[in-house]
């Protein structure tokens, strides 16, 4: 059971022989209150926008009726709009200290949240994907501060709980945002419009929350012995001297920045985004119209009941590591997509699952380790290049992705983005060598990364 806790453990919590006391066991599996209530916001801004994610590829292909191609450009829009603005929201929350984390993921919260009602006004797919994208924008501008406000908050030697419990959260809204979809598309006379309408009510519901019971300032954790000592001289002095003038040469000068990003670029272009694998899998199985809002909930499942055990195991063995392990397991999700044999509900569980492991493995892993390695004046522009690097790379496979199925089909298209994973994987593998024998257990390379 996870306590909340507005302080981390301090350093001194650890007795001279290197003991634990009990209570100091106790304190340190406690979340802080400030991860939790991040979470709370997640959970409630997921059920909005799973809701509208859960019907707007067969609403965009079966009701509008988009080619593949089509669907890549707009779904790549979705997924792929945020990684423009991901680092002028984590420099300009940088900028503000603590409290612009907050202040600049209320505008993204809000932002997306106005986007919702627009959804009703438009029908045209220009008009349809210039709404996307603003809502896209406000994602991007939130991530990076939302994940900073929880680095900053947690011990940095339980980074990989702290986002795993808040990963959690999220996915309990992504798991209700498809069933509140699947129950008003089949009671209400006019479905999609009561999507869009109770959607934009709980996310304005979300953005309160944010502004009531978020901090305004971020307690930061102390880096006791246990936590990690990041990569390259850690910035002394006051907070307003020490942001770099140039975040992103900056921050890429770190050798740990430029491998994280390297690898979330590399495997990035290889993750087929979740609307592509979810309509690969109506395809294949031709499910009924009707039930594809559900299947979201296959991979919210497994993501919710493995998120805390794997950001657990993520402090343990590694957080690069299992980073690495997560895209094996999506490798074995495309294995079963192009399998020959099998079918029905047990192909339908197996891929979902693996795909809710995968999530599980990587998301917020990778926040953790790159928390590792980017001092704390510039964590929210260190965690912005990381996931800029990630999401330019998807919007880029969704494209690809939706030119493939275009010209060769579905099955080609998933045989060659398994491939691209298992390449991917393997130079990844490399890029994440420790760099030499000074490489110790407590290395953010090895040990916390």
């Amino acid at each position: 059971m996870y306590l909340a806790d507005g302080r981390p453990a301090p350093a001194t919590s650890i007795p001279p022989g290197g003991r634990r006391t009990g209570r100091s066991r106790r304190v340190r599996a406690a979340v802080p209150s400030t991860v939790l209530v991040l979470g709370t916001v997640s959970l409630i801004t997921d059920i909005s926008s799973e809701m509208v994610t859960a019907v707007l590829p067969l609403y965009l292909v079966a009701e509008l009726g988009l080619s593949p191609l089509g669907f890549g450009v707009l779904d790549g829009v979705y997924n792929g709009v945020s990684a423009l603005v991901r680092l002028v929201g984590g420099r300009l929350s940088d900028r503000g200290g603590g409290a612009g984390h907050k202040a600049v993921a209320v505008v993204g919260y809000g932002l997306s949240a106005l986007c919702k009602p627009l959804l009703l006004l438009v029908h045209s797919l220009p008009l349809i994907g210039a709404v996307l994208a603003v809502d896209r924008t406000g994602k991007g501008l939130r991530t990076a501060p939302r994940d900073a406000m929880i680095s900053l908050a947690a011990e940095p030697a339980a980074r990989g709980r702290a986002f795993g419990v808040h990963r959690a959260m999220d996915t309990a809204g992504a798991l209700c945002g498809p069933l509140v979809a699947f129950v008003l598309l089949r009671v209400a006379a006019e479905g999609y419009d009561a999507v869009f309408t109770v959607s934009f009510c709980v996310a304005v519901l979300g953005v309160v929350v944010l502004l009531l019971f978020v901090p305004g300032r971020a307690l930061p954790a102390v880096e006791g012995p246990a936590g990690p000592t990041p990569a390259g001289p850690t910035p002394a002095g006051p907070r307003t001297a020490t942001a770099p003038r140039t975040p992103v040469r900056a921050l890429l000068g770190r050798p740990e920045i430029r491998r994280l990003t390297a690898c979330a670029v590399l495997l990035g272009l290889t993750t087929v985004s979740d609307s592509f694998l979810y309509l690969t899998l109506q395809r294949r199985l031709d499910l009924p119209a009707g039930w594809f809002p559900l299947l979201p909930l296959g991979t919210a499942a497994a993501f919710l009941s493995l998120a805390v055990p794997m950001g657990a195991i993520a402090d343990r063995v590694g957080r690069r590591r299992l980073f690495l392990a997560g895209h094996l397991v999506l490798l074995c999700a495309y294995g079963l997509l192009l399998a020959p044999f099998g079918g029905g509900a047990a192909l339908v569980c197996a891929v979902l699952v693996l795909h809710g492991a995968f999530y599980a493995a990587t998301d917020g892993v990778l926040a953790a380790a790159t928390a590792d390695a980017v001092p704390e004046d510039a964590r929210g522009s260190g965690l912005a290049v990381v996931q800029t690097g990630q999401t330019a790379a998807r919007l880029v496979c969704s494209l690809a992705f939706g030119a493939a199925w275009t010209a060769w089909g579905h099955h080609t298209a998933v045989l060659a983005a398994a491939v691209g994973l298992a390449l991917a994987a393997a130079l990844s593998a490399r890029l994440l060598r420790p760099a030499g024998p000074a490489a110790g257990p407590n290395s953010p390379s090895e040990h916390t990364s």
